[in-house]
């Protein structure tokens, strides 16, 4: 069901609208893709229905020399004040090359991602522009966000308005979700961008916002910016080794998990879930020992149990998908 709109929302987005053009700084837009063109139009058609009266130039980088030239997206709704680009990844294979091809392509002092499977709601640029705007301390901003799985849609509300190093240690913050986020792209090159050396580009973006959090706190609108699509379609759904590998390549990272024990078992808990799930049993009881001994009430050890009981790990995935929740 769409989200009910408040009196100080259609307030706000009646004086945004009155606002001119030209005092709107301009986004650009980030969307690495490889074989999805069906939900690529979708994630476009979103993009080009912003109620935002600001500049959107999108880059669309194919990471897939072998793809076709003409993916037959759908045009700008209005190309006086918005752009398509589509160029192939020029740098390492992997959804972090192809959003560091659009990151060295970003025109603006703003860059919007999104997954090419998901969707924006027509509002989002409007509040989150608002938020960096009315914060100069924020390096990048996130939102509510509604996960989508056929027609069981879970709203997730942004739980602060402020995230700050040791939250992301903490926990994840789902709501900083690739397909909401709006970054300031200094920062974003200050850092590096996306880093392309994680074993299978698993937690890649979780990674780069540990790197940002650490020159200063990122934001949350409680609007619901987009619509997050799971499926079971994920890259990553059952390559369980990649996944166990680039966790504990994450942990080894940073050092700042030694001030987090919660959410280090929660990687721990992460990584032993995988190698059950890979059928290594050692390998699993060993970072299960690792997170008892952080948190005891680590819920992922309840699940690691069920696999090394049995339980294949991809009914796990799907009963806690069906209520918007991940491992």
């Amino acid at each position: 069901m769409p989200e009910a709109t408040t009196t100080s929302q259609v307030s706000t987005a009646v004086a945004d609208r009155a606002r001119p053009e030209r005092s709107l700084p301009p986004v650009s837009v980030a969307i690495a893709t490889r074989g999805r063109t069906v939900t690529l139009r979708r994630a476009l058609d979103a993009i080009w229905a912003q109620t935002y009266r600001g500049r959107i130039d999108v880059v669309v980088v194919i990471d897939d020399a072998r793809a076709p030239a003409d993916l037959g997206l759908p045009a700008p709704l209005d190309p006086s004040r918005q752009s398509l680009r589509v160029v192939v990844n020029d740098r390492r294979p992997g959804v972090a090359g192809a959003r560091n091809t659009a990151l060295a392509l970003a025109e603006h002092d703003l860059l919007a991602t999104c997954d090419d499977d998901d969707a924006w709601l027509p509002g989002r640029l409007d509040c989150q522009v608002r938020a960096l705007e009315a914060d100069p301390a924020v390096l990048a901003v996130g939102g509510s966000v509604r996960i989508v799985r056929g027609d069981v849609h879970t709203v997730r509300r942004a739980p602060r308005h402020r995230v700050h190093l040791q939250d992301l240690l903490d926990s994840r913050v789902m709501e900083l979700h690739p397909s909401a986020l709006l970054y300031r792209t200094r920062p974003l090159r200050v850092v590096g961008g996306w880093n392309e050396d994680i074993p299978g580009g698993y937690a890649e973006d979780y990674e780069l916002l540990l790197r940002l959090a650490r020159g200063g706190p990122l934001g949350l609108v409680d609007d619901v910016v987009a619509d997050v699509h799971w499926n079971g379609g994920s890259h990553f759904f059952s390559r369980w080794r990649t996944v166990s590998a680039a966790l504990a390549t994450l942990l080894g990272a940073f050092p700042e998990f030694a001030a987090s024990p919660r959410g280090r078992a929660r990687i721990s808990g992460q990584i032993a879930f995988a190698h059950a799930a890979a059928g290594e049993r050692a390998e699993a009881r060993t970072w299960m020992r690792r997170a008892w001994s952080d948190n005891r009430r680590e819920p992922r050890l309840a699940l690691t149990a069920l696999v090394l009981a049995g339980v294949t790990p991809d009914r796990i995935q799907d009963a806690l998908h069906a209520r918007g929740r991940g491992i």
